[in-house]
């Protein structure tokens, strides 16, 4: 196998090849460093590369492949951390320049358990600012962009994570969700991102701070690797404001199992926002016409989430005050979201509407084992295409653009993007699958089902390639 396609590998069949010695950590953290020296230049998908720390680790773990047969599933594959999450001794810029010498003494939660599943880190992703936008353009770095047509955002604001994982920069990727961030950038880079359920990954050590609406998940190239990435994030951790008990079997065996015959809603309009473009209408249209060839019922409809954007947005835009940034550092659209902050009263008005909307349509999945959404509403922005716009503009577009992916969000449930094929600009076409409260496993199962019948493993951007 040439460093190409091991670089292309899945993560979990990486860890197989470390643990037969077909191949050692060593040699597939000096691909993928090789990768990320001749790629990221263009792609823009690597805030911070630490290569001496991955070598370091690599030929550590090499070296322990002699002497020991009791190996972490991940042992010696290579990772991305997003830089919103900390690794201790390494720079967590947070998508901001004003943070380009915060070094942090410590390891966030998801980063601990990563790190115990033998994963070795090749460095931090770009972020979007705060992680606040749905494309990755922050001021002060270079944009990150979709290896797929490198005119075009990868998304954000893990898009740094997807081009990486897309273009072979890594195996696998952290990614973090508070809004679409994991499910937006999979989608248009043409991969599998998991926003899991709330409750089932920690925010240790740190805390929740946006009421529940954001969590960490993994962006892969196959359902199973996901999966897998998702049994080694998920877990309590002492202290945890609420949390999920831990699943049997596990995900990764849910990605294996046969599923009987669900009961699936689809819908292409997020009232009162819009309609998705026609790319996006064909991505959910084809899948709901797949999921009836493959046996299970399905009916459009959708709940009602008119109720959710006002609220939804009050709560989310909180993100930029608890980051305690100065006005002055922070990007335009940023500074007018501090700006519009109101009172602890109006914050706490707005969690308490978004609950109640939010029960509500937590009640839709009574009668539905599956909502199929499109990811956003229309294609892949190109980019830089939205920065002559005001503050106000750029977030109505944002708001017309991501609406299909914040009531998982809201409601807590979960939700995984997957591929489903390419449109006339050669950029992936997604769908994402929604499911009822903790119910990863049947959003797994399904998705596996829909990857059998219409795999996508094989195709790679010719950038990358």
């Amino acid at each position: 196998m040439n460093s190409i396609d091991l670089a292309f590998t899945p993560a979990l069949e990486q860890a197989r090849l470390i643990r037969h010695r077909e191949v050692s950590p060593l040699e597939l953290v000096q691909i993928y460093l090789e990768q990320i020296q001749r790629l990221n230049p263009d792609l823009g998908s690597y805030f911070t590369v630490t290569a001496e720390q991955a070598i370091a680790d690599a030929k550590a773990k090499t070296e322990m492949l002699a002497n020991s047969n009791e190996l972490p599933p991940f042992f010696g594959v290579p990772i991305s951390i997003k830089d919103l999450n900390p690794v201790a001794g390494v720079p967590c810029t947070f998508g901001s320049p004003a943070l380009v010498n915060n070094i942090l003494d410590f390891d966030d939660g998801v980063v601990t358990r990563i790190k115990q599943a033998g994963f070795i880190l090749l460095g931090k992703t770009a972020t979007s600012e705060l992680g606040s936008f749905p494309y990755t353009e922050p001021t002060g770095f270079p944009p990150a962009r979709n290896p797929w047509n490198l005119e075009y955002t990868p998304g954000g604001s893990s898009g740094g994570a997807a081009a990486a994982v897309a273009a072979g920069l890594c195996a696998i990727a952290q990614g973090s969700d508070g809004g679409g961030s994991i499910r937006g950038p999979a989608a248009c880079c043409g991969l599998v991102g998991i926003k899991p359920a709330r409750g089932r990954v920690t925010h240790a050590p740190v805390g929740d701070r946006l009421s529940g609406i954001a969590t960490n998940g993994p962006i892969a190239r196959t359902v199973a690797d996901a999966a897998a990435l998702l049994d080694v994030m998920s877990g309590y951790v002492t202290g945890d404001p609420y949390w999920l008990s831990d699943p049997e079997p596990s995900f990764l065996v849910a990605s294996k199992e046969r599923i009987g015959r669900l009961r699936i809603a689809y819908g292409t309009a997020i009232p009162p926002i819009g309609t998705a473009d026609g790319n996006c209408q064909q991505g959910v249209l084809q899948t709901v016409k797949l999921l009836e060839e493959l046996g299970h019922t399905v009916e459009e409809k959708s709940p009602d989430f008119s109720g959710l954007v006002e609220p939804f947005q009050t709560v989310w835009q909180t993100n930029v005050a608890t980051s305690g940034l100065p006005p002055e550092v922070l990007q335009p659209m940023n500074r007018w979201l501090l700006a519009r902050n109101g009172s602890a009263g109006e914050y706490l008005q707005a969690v308490y509407q978004m609950q109640m909307v939010s029960r509500q349509i937590v009640a839709f999945f009574d009668s539905v084992d599956i909502l199929v959404l499109p990811v956003y509403l229309h294609s892949p922005i190109s980019v830089g295409e939205w920065a002559h716009l005001t503050p106000e503009e750029t977030f109505q577009k944002i708001v017309n653009w991501v609406a299909p992916c914040p009531p998982a969000n809201a409601t807590g449930l979960p939700a995984i993007a997957i591929p489903v094929g390419f449109d006339n600009n050669g950029l992936p076409m997604s769908v994402q699958l929604v499911g009822k409260p903790a119910a990863e496993a049947t959003l797994i199962s399904l998705a596996a089902q829909i990857e059998i019948a219409k795999p996508w493993i094989e195709h790679r951007p010719a950038f990358a390639t």
